[in-house]
């Protein structure tokens, strides 16, 4: 008997302790609450772009799916609100299709209920919407409105998937932006839940049932025209977020001509709303608008002034933020609030404060520049380097359009360039002072001075390697030698070169001797590529003096946007796997550095400068700039010599010295689309003609353009060949080039007006073979006519001083001539349009417009020959009388002034 139980003492000892209590409590169904800490973890990783791999996320999904079986109701809002997420990268989701389905058909004040229907319309596909079409039906008008919301967002979601089953929903989404009802739940939370809806989110299924409205009109424009108008009735709509949806709509509809007096009519009703969202609103999109008024506008900025006295900071800060903006491109709108701005200055808000005093920058004439620097001084050490950079670019800005007040703008920028600061602040002040080298001559010296002042003791290599370039491109004598020898390798490397440039073709041999001397000494730099720029630089010092300015001192560059187009064609091109044919740099026009100075200056100008071209209605302001006229033409004329390179006809032709923008010969809904392009070649001129046919089942064959002068034996033109179009199916693009040539050769300019024809043979297509039917009937189609003119003869180009040029001009052909200019609603839109039609290079600035009554335009630009031609155009704007101008033209070849004046009137 004692053995037996020794026997059972030992196995006992074998085998693990279990506790009977933690065995019992183990076998208990999880505790929801550890539950909803884990998913609120995996919920954590989801929102912050963490991915699990497909597996993973599978394994999850249905591991997850489980707990559906406790009933816990926050626990189950957990659940969905992870498997919603998930769903986006686990397989086989639609599995938990039918446990979701319980969830959604339980009673609305069950708080779960949007949760479940959210997560259902993220698990089911395309093949199933039909499914639970009836359910979404009835959600979307549910009393509840969490449950509305949720019925509302999960269509807004299913139309990409389903967009018929979706539009079948119209009228139930009608009848949720129209109800009137509020309380309830929100998000999942009802009234029995944890939160009661707050003021800001009553209603708000009417902001999802009109953003859906939106989704499924979007393409049909009386449609939303009909939806603006229905519920922008007083009481119709009580959510502040669906009518600033509404306000947004209106602002794009008022694009349309025809639609915007009504639009502006009710966009200028939304300023005195009762919520004060929607008149900020409504402000931001009439500022916003493309070509506003200032009647338009006025009642705006008074609204926009009355809550920059609002004791609230944000709605001040609101306030001044949009007409910080719109003092870009209206700055006499906005100056009426220039009393109340000023008060801003002092805010104890320092974010107020900046935008108070940028605006104040925008809006301010020449004679209170100096008082508003004072101001600036007195607080630029209280605020961060974000606000110091606000408060700068203002100045930026202010120096290109008061160059008489550079000194002590100067004096300003080089304050801030002694503060503390980091890379960011210190960068926008050296770019301004940057601008005042170039752009204004008389503060060359003083600022190079600062510049060189404060390389002595920078800390930002990048800086220092860019103020020792403008030092050296600029032509000062000392400050260089420091940086050969105290600095890094990077600066040490920039300051070989900068100092190189120096020593070429320099005449004072004293200077030169100089230099040599101290390039010489940077051959035993203990860096490599300090010794290789040095070796080259004296290399091309001791070598030929034209290849040494060639290599050192040329400022030529490529045109940037003519670069970056060839390259995109040439790596997209059909035979970019091999890449056979290496890429063709000489193909690539050059623009001079005064060309890229004067795009620099007419870009900064546009984007930072007071003008009165307005922004577009779109999230973007429509600024102007980019690639100047020159290279834009220059583009265009790339863009097309490839393609009058692969016909044969046009070979013996030469190259092409100009190609025109294309002309629209029909309106974009007619049946044949047609428009053409200008090829101004040596001794001839060819039309190219673009013809699209939009009518169904229908091919046309032998199509041409049947092309005629009006006076041929007067324009010198004689018709040399018509290269027609074979076949052109429905909505296929085809080409017809008319070829003349200039009876009088290369220098006769002549204006012509051609009289246009398409003749076709129209056959249809047989809908049983899907082939055309040999027997078709002949047609002819009138468009519009050509006009060949002075600014197909002509190419813009850069000159740096206009009076130089028009003085040069002196002695040959000149014309004159004073117009009214008819359908422009401002000084900036005459500019903007006087430029594109006489095909001119616009000099110093002249194409920003800062004045709203008079306006002077200077262009100049040179002949297909070489011959310069420069042009004069005086402006003056009233509402009443609208724009008048007298236009003063000066070229040298004959026949070419007259041309070019001829054009306008």
């Amino acid at each position: 008997m004692a053995y037996n139980s020794k026997k059972d003492e030992d196995a006992t000892s074998m085998i693990v302790s279990v506790d009977r209590t933690t065995v019992f409590q183990e076998g208990i169904p999880i505790s929801p609450r550890r539950c909803r800490i884990l998913l609120t973890k995996i919920a954590l990783l989801l929102f912050t772009g963490e991915k699990f791999p497909t597996n993973e996320a599978t394994s999850l999904f249905f591991g997850i799916s489980k707990l559906f079986q406790n009933k816990d109701e926050s626990l189950r809002q957990m659940v969905y609100l992870v498997l919603k997420e998930l769903a986006k990268e686990a397989e086989d989701v639609i599995m938990v299709t039918s446990s979701i389905m319980k969830d959604t058909s339980v009673k609305s004040d069950v708080i779960y209920k949007a949760n479940a229907i959210r997560a259902l319309t993220r698990v089911i596909d395309a093949s199933t919407v039909q499914a639970i079409e009836r359910l979404i039906k009835t959600a979307i008008v549910d009393k509840n409105p969490s449950v509305s919301s949720a019925a509302l967002v999960s269509a807004y979601h299913l139309l990409p998937v389903a967009p018929d089953v979706v539009r079948r929903w119209q009228s139930e989404t009608q009848e949720a932006a129209a109800a009137t009802r509020s309380g309830g739940g929100f998000m999942g939370f009802g009234a029995s839940g944890a939160s009661a809806l707050s003021p800001s989110s009553t209603y708000q299924n009417q902001y999802h049932a009109i953003a859906l409205m939106f989704q499924m009109r979007k393409n049909d424009r009386m449609a939303l025209v009909k939806m603006v108008q229905q519920y922008s009735a007083a009481g119709v709509v009580k959510s502040p977020a669906a009518t600033m949806l509404l306000v947004r709509l209106a602002a794009s509809l008022a694009e349309d001509q025809s639609l915007r007096k009504p639009m502006m009519q009710l966009i200028d009703g939304w300023l005195r709303h009762k919520s004060e969202m929607v008149n900020f609103e409504a402000a931001k999109a009439l500022c916003a608008m493309r070509d506003v008024s200032d009647a338009e506008v006025v009642q705006a900025i008074h609204v926009l002034q009355l809550f920059l006295t609002s004791p609230r900071a944000v709605t001040k800060f609101a306030a001044i933020r949009i007409l910080h903006d719109f003092a870009s491109f209206k700055p006499d709108a906005v100056r009426t609030c220039n009393p109340d701005i000023e008060l801003l200055i002092s805010n104890s808000n320092r974010s107020i404060a900046t935008l108070a005093v940028s605006t104040l920058l925008k809006t301010g004439n020449e004679s209170s520049v100096d008082r508003l620097m004072k101001q600036i001084q007195s607080f630029m050490s209280e605020i961060s380097d974000e606000f110091k950079v606000t408060i700068i670019d203002a100045v930026r800005t202010l120096c290109l359009k008061f160059p008489s007040k550079q000194a002590g703008m100067l004096q300003f920028l080089s304050s801030v360039l002694r503060d503390e600061g980091g890379f960011e602040m210190k960068r926008s002040v050296v770019e301004a002072i940057f601008d005042l080298i170039k752009f204004v001559p008389e503060s060359k010296e003083d600022a190079l001075g600062h510049l060189a002042e404060f390389i002595e003791d920078c800390e930002f290599t990048k800086l220092a390697v860019r103020v020792l370039h403008c030092l050296g491109t600029e032509g000062p004598k000392t400050y260089i030698y420091n940086r050969i020898t105290l600095e890094n390798a990077i600066v040490r490397a920039a300051a070989v070169t900068a100092l190189a440039k120096f020593g070429v073709g320099q005449k004072d041999e004293e200077l030169k001797r100089s230099v040599h001397v101290l390039l010489s000494r940077c051959m035993d730099d203990t860096d490599d590529e300090v010794r290789d720029r040095a070796a080259l630089n004296l290399r091309l010092m001791d070598s030929d003096e034209d290849m040494g300015i060639r290599f050192i001192r040329n400022d030529s560059m490529f045109s940037l946007p003519v670069l970056e187009q060839q390259l995109v064609l040439y790596v997209t091109s059909s035979d970019k796997q091999n890449f056979s044919a290496p890429f063709d740099l000489s193909a690539i026009p050059i623009v001079t550095r005064e060309q890229s100075l004067a795009e620099d200056r007419t870009k900064k100008l546009t984007t930072a400068t007071p003008t009165l071209k307005a922004p577009s209605t779109g999230p973007k302001p429509d600024h102007r700039g980019g690639e100047s006229a020159a290279q834009s033409a220059a583009a265009a004329t790339q863009k097309y010599a490839e393609e009058l390179a692969k016909v044969p006809e046009l070979a013996s032709y030469g190259a092409v010295l100009k190609s025109s923008p294309v002309v629209d010969l029909t309106e974009s809904e007619t049946e044949y689309v047609v428009s053409a392009i200008k090829h101004i070649f040596r001794s001839h001129i060819v039309l190219q003609f673009n013809v699209k046919n939009t009518l169904p089942a229908t091919v046309l064959t032998d199509v041409s353009v049947v092309c005629t002068p009006e006076d041929a034996e007067e324009a010198g033109l004689e018709e040399d060949f018509i290269i027609p179009a074979p076949a052109l199916k429905t909505d296929e693009p085809g080409v017809v080039y008319v070829s003349f040539r200039r009876v009088g050769g290369e220098k006769a300019y002549t204006a012509a007006t051609f009289n246009n024809v398409l003749r076709f043979t129209s056959k249809e297509i047989d809908p049983s073979t899907g082939e055309p039917e040999e027997q078709g009937y002949e047609d002819e189609y009138a468009v519009e006519d050509l006009e060949l003119g002075g600014a197909d003869y002509v190419i813009p180009a850069y000159a740096g001083s206009f009076e130089n040029v028009w003085d040069q001009a002196q002695g040959g052909e000149e014309a004159q001539e004073t117009l009214v200019l008819e359908g422009v609603k401002s000084l900036a839109d005459a500019t903007e349009t006087l430029i594109k039609q006489l095909s001119l290079q616009p000099l110093e600035g002249s194409d920003v417009v800062l004045s709203p009554t008079t306006h002077s335009l200077k262009l100049y630009g040179k002949t297909l020959t070489g011959g310069r031609v420069a042009v004069r155009v005086r402006l003056a704007f009233s509402a009443k009388s609208g724009a008048t101008m007298k236009i003063e033209a000066r070229a040298e070849e004959e026949g070419v002034a007259g041309l070019v004046v001829g054009g306008v009137a």
